[in-house]
């Protein structure tokens, strides 16, 4: 059956005008000095306003389509969940032709699929069940595939670490006792192990790429825009990307086929002149004879990098030679700063597009999801405590930027972005793909239960060094197994970088590296 609409369970239909004490009290806060006669002016207005709106209470909002059956499935047991990578099971069959037909999708607990649960790792969004399936859910189902379940992410996505949803760490399938990568972790951890063929992510600051790379699996965040974001959990409307998660090159391309295309006006982070290559023919080249491959010096100078992952990443993006590329060193020194521009830009931004807007945002046309920023907004107002440390780390970064800053590090961030991106652009004039790490040391051991906040906070940081920077300049970058370390035996990640909406060179240049360091 099709889930119910569920918008007056988060939201009143009635619009009511404030009394003059509670509109005297806004106005404290905002700072206005307000006299009686002028504050009953006010308030007489705004009740006119409020009338006004009253009007068109009666017209339903127009939602994204449910287009197939369903049953909301069930939270697993921890026999069904022995690496705590799932956070719900469902099974909701698509169409019965497609390119996704037999294929099985774990959805990322970020993106709604209407009539089942949805936390985003965070218990104070516990008990929201979107109306509504996101357009990429449509999309794969309407490509045959069948969505199996709900997968584990961070608390608010807000981490590239995997212990920091509020139902456990996701363990990693090399190894249990080491970190899987955040914030898309369920997902690789689902897709690395076999229990579903392909994942959905979403990346902000590498959140698809990191788990990914730990995983030991393909992991791309595309061009920003290419795949709608419409129906999914906003954290800072620049910097959003959706992505797939797959075990192989060619089901990563597969999955992109499926999911990349404009979505008639309902995402602002698109363009409508987009074009969809047929990304699993247009990859296939015999050899990569006049490609040149440019190796990003920075990517390497980091303090935390492992000397193990800097030879096995030169070496495995030095095999590109043997099917004819040409290998160079080249330097993109602002790469160095990325990772700064990347916190003056979402820190700011997340406060708002999560905490003050219900991970909706504000300032754009198209789908609005109001019955998510209705229950979010809500429910940080009550349960804020029930935010984890990272999320709330980043609000509070952020909101201490725009009342101590306004209008200064955001913006700035946001100009200085073009430098960063003009940087790559250079570079990727003179080189089909630029390689460097994903991440420049393989997954640490998960932290003890009664880890310090400082502690906890601090094996947070310098995970997401290389992989912030491609979400501010918008360029696909997948990350690639290059191998794995020879002592603890973890997965080492390769990412590859190339022009905007150039998937298709990315994907030819990755397949033959995938193919070149299968066996490593």
């Amino acid at each position: 059956m099709s889930p119910p609409c569920y918008d007056k369970l988060y939201h009143e239909a009635t619009v009511r005008a404030p009394s003059k004490a509670h509109l005297g009290k806004i106005a404290k806060n905002l700072g206005l000095d307000l006299d009686d006669d002028e504050l009953s002016a006010y308030q007489r207005s705004i009740k006119d306003a409020c009338d006004a709106i009253n009007e068109v209470e009666g017209l339903p909002e127009p939602l994204l389509p449910t287009k197939y059956p369903r049953v909301p499935g069930h939270r697993p047991t921890p026999e069904e969940n022995p690496l705590n990578a799932w956070y719900w099971k469902t099974n909701i069959t698509g169409a019965e032709s497609g390119k996704l037909l037999g294929k099985t999708v774990a959805v990322k607990d970020n993106i709604a699929v209407a009539g089942v649960p949805m936390m985003v790792g965070c218990s104070a969004l516990e008990g929201y069940v979107p109306e509504f399936d996101a357009t990429v859910v449509t999309m794969l189902l309407d490509q045959g595939a069948r969505v199996t379940g709900k997968s584990v992410c961070e608390s608010l996505c807000g981490a590239g670490a995997s212990y920091t949803c509020n139902k456990g760490p996701v363990k990693n399938f090399h190894n249990p006792n080491h970190n899987a990568g955040g914030s898309s972790g369920g997902s690789a951890t689902l897709v690395a192990s076999g229990e579903v063929d392909l994942a959905l992510g979403s990346d902000q600051g590498g959140s698809v790429r990191i788990p990914s790379c730990w995983c030991g699996v393909v992991g791309l965040k595309p061009t920003f825009g290419l795949v709608p974001y419409t129906g999914a959990m906003a954290f800072e409307q620049s910097v959003d990307h959706l992505g797939p998660i797959a075990r192989s090159v060619y089901d990563c391309a597969l999955f992109l086929e499926v999911l990349a295309g404009y979505d008639n006006g309902l995402d602002p982070r698109q363009r409508s002149d987009m074009k969809v290559p047929q990304y699993t023919t247009e990859m296939i080249v015999e050899s990569l004879e006049g490609f040149k491959i440019g190796v990003i010096n920075e990517g390497f100078e980091w303090k935390t990098t492992d000397d193990e992952v800097e030879r096995t990443v030169r070496g495995s993006v030095s095999k590109l030679q043997d099917a004819g590329a040409k290998v160079e060193q080249v330097s993109i020194p602002l790469h160095a700063k990325g990772h700064i521009l990347w916190r003056m830009v979402f820190c700011e931004g997340f406060a708002d597009t999560t905490f003050h807007s219900g991970g909706v945002g504000r300032g754009s046309c198209g789908f609005h999801a109001t019955s998510m920023s209705s229950f979010v907004s809500k429910s940080f107002k009550t349960r804020i405590n029930d935010v984890g440390p990272s999320p709330k780390l980043l609000y509070l970064l952020g909101q201490y930027f725009a009342e101590s800053y306004p209008g200064v590090i955001y913006n700035k961030g946001q100009n200085l972005r073009r430098l960063l991106a003009k940087q790559y652009d250079d570079a990727l004039n003179k080189f089909d793909v630029l390689a460097l790490p994903t991440i420049p040391f393989t997954a640490p051991r998960l932290p003890d239960k009664n880890i310090s906040t400082e502690d906890y906070l601090a094996n947070l940081g310098n995970i997401s060094v290389n992989t912030r920077p491609t979400n501010l300049t918008g360029h696909p970058a997948i990350s690639l197994k290059a191998g794995f370390h020879h002592v603890n035996g973890l997965p080492i990640g390769t990412m590859l970088i190339s022009k905007h909406f150039d998937e298709v060179t990315l994907f030819k240049v990755a397949s033959h590296f995938e193919r070149l360091n299968s066996s490593a």
